[in-house]
């Protein structure tokens, strides 16, 4: 199963159509850290994150792991061994708070870009996560939480998101 990005406001898995927005400056092959671009390219993606809060376990073949208040993803250039990798929040490294005021991390499937050996300053923090008003994003890929509900119910763990 193949989730396709095929521009900056379309997602489609299978003839499934839904709407979506990426990062403000579009899509790169030369991702670089802070330049608010969606990588492009073919991706594995990994666990789905929810807001047991705000959001009951959704229907999904991903494994669900609940978002807690110390839970973080490292964006620091400064620490390479924690570099686009979940950690227990710590207040000397930068990151992207999970636990959110907003409701953009309700629901939340990071993109494994620069994932398995993570080149410090490549990029981090590329998630497939929710959004109200399409508004685009610092490089990620956000939908209607009604469409990313729909989405995690046509999707398995060995999915693959392309995006153009």
């Amino acid at each position: 199963m193949i989730i396709l990005v095929k521009n900056k406001h379309t997602l489609q898995i299978d003839e499934f159509k839904f709407r979506c927005c990426i990062g403000k400056n579009g899509s790169t092959i030369n991702k670089k850290e802070g330049d608010k671009k969606t990588p492009k390219g073919t991706f594995e993606i990994e666990n789905l994150y929810f807001r047991k809060n705000r959001i009951k376990k959704p229907s999904t073949l991903l494994k669900s792991l609940e978002i807690k208040e110390n839970m973080g993803w490292c964006d620091d250039i400064n620490y390479p061994k924690k570099y686009n990798k979940l950690f227990k929040i710590n207040k000397k490294i930068n990151y992207e708070k999970l636990k959110r005021k907003d409701h953009k991390y309700d629901l939340l499937i990071p993109i494994k870009y620069n994932f398995k050996k993570p080149i410090v300053g490549k990029g981090s923090c590329i998630f497939i996560h929710l959004t109200k008003d399409y508004r685009p994003t610092a490089g990620c890929i956000a939908l209607k939480e009604k469409d990313f509900l729909i989405m995690l119910k046509l999707i398995k763990k060995n999915s693959k998101i392309k995006i153009y």
